[in-house]
């Protein structure tokens, strides 16, 4: 099964990288969403999923992204057919473990949004950071250290898209955040943009295809 909204989020993300670079994705939206689609077992799907990427190595840049859909398509709609206590198993312990090094920070994005619907919030980001992430929890330093370029700018949310860029620009190489902040900040700067906005967003983005891939991806998510 796949769920509806990673089923449109998945072919907005890859019209975005197609109409924002220099290689039409799009007609491989099918191949990947009859991965996700399948029956097969989660790690099954996830090697799918890669010989994929592999075939068309053009798009790689969206491989950790989609290993996050498609995480977040287990938890939605796979893991309802398993038994209750699936997720708390040895079998899924050891299907984390065989993952521990793949996906990115993307995949909180996509739960906290799932936790949005589900309450009907609207998605803030300092609700993310302090209640979500519970950054400024002590046993939570970890997040603090990998979201603190986010934290340490989060008068953005008040400041122009410009602005967001150029901070996106000035990010050490190794800052673990460096390529999702500059869609992560736009998309919490505005969950509903305008047409205006998604200009704009796309004209001062900092690696056009992939940072349009990752806003539409959130911005159709929900």
């Amino acid at each position: 099964m796949i769920d509806s909204r990673i089923h449109t989020a998945l072919a907005a993300s890859l019209q975005a990288f197609s109409r924002y670079g220099n290689f039409n994705a799009v007609p491989f939206t099918e191949k990947f969403i009859s991965i996700f689609s399948t029956d097969k077992p989660f790690l099954s799907k996830v090697e799918d999923m890669d010989a994929q990427f592999d075939e068309v190595p053009q798009i790689d840049a969206l491989r950790e992204v989609f290993f996050d859909m498609l995480m977040i398509n287990f938890f939605s709609a796979d893991a309802v057919k398993l038994e209750e206590d699936y997720l708390d198993s040895p079998e899924w312990e050891s299907i984390e473990e065989d993952t521990l090094d793949r996906g990115s920070e993307l995949l909180n994005m996509l739960l906290y949004l799932t936790e949005c619907m589900d309450e009907h919030l609207e998605p803030e980001l300092e609700d993310y950071l302090k209640e979500f992430l519970l950054v400024d929890d002590d046993e939570f330093q970890d997040e603090y250290k990998i979201y603190e370029p986010v934290i340490e700018n989060q008068m953005l949310m008040e400041s122009s898209i410009a602005e967001i860029a150029r901070v996106a620009k000035s990010l050490p190489a190794d800052a673990e955040l460096k390529e999702l902040f500059y869609p992560m900040m736009c998309y919490f700067q505005n969950t509903d943009p305008s047409a205006d906005m998604m200009k704009q967003v796309a004209e001062q983005s900092v690696v056009k295809d992939f940072d349009m891939a990752v806003f539409e991806l959130l911005v159709n998510f929900r």
